[in-house]
């Protein structure tokens, strides 16, 4: 069963992978369109969905029980396995936002977080995780 849970982990990190690099990828870019920074936010909800995920595959493979992303955060934060949990749970909170309003003036100060915050911490999980696979 354990080896189940970690081949679970492993191939969900493989999807966070191919969305994480596209999302890397046109995090560099300049957005200046709604149609670009629309992609911008997409590609970041794919990939936090994506990450949240295999955290969680990641903790049931280790041990732990954690159902929702919140819980998923928290676990991964007491055993070392992400940094700064405030950014984390703002991410979630930011992505929870995304999903369910859309205002221009929300769209470029998210874009902004996205390059400056929220990518560095998903490269940082993506690197952790690279290690561990």
């Amino acid at each position: 069963m354990d080896e189940m849970k970690s081949i679970r982990w492993k191939q969900r990190f493989e999807n966070f992978e191919k969305s994480f690099k596209l999302l890397e990828k046109y995090a560099n870019s300049s957005i200046s369109t709604e149609l670009e920074q629309a992609g911008m936010i997409q590609f970041f909800e794919t990939t936090f969905e994506l990450a949240w995920k295999v955290l969680k595959d990641y903790l049931e493979s280790e041990g732990y029980i954690a159902k929702s992303p919140r819980e998923c955060i928290k676990q991964a934060f007491q055993i070392e396995l992400i940094e700064d949990g405030h950014l984390w749970m703002d991410a979630l909170a930011k992505r929870n936002l995304t999903s369910h309003t859309y205002d221009e003036e929300l769209a470029e100060k998210l874009v902004k977080e996205i390059q400056e915050q929220f990518v560095p911490l998903l490269r940082n999980l993506y690197n952790k995780l690279l290690k561990e696979r």
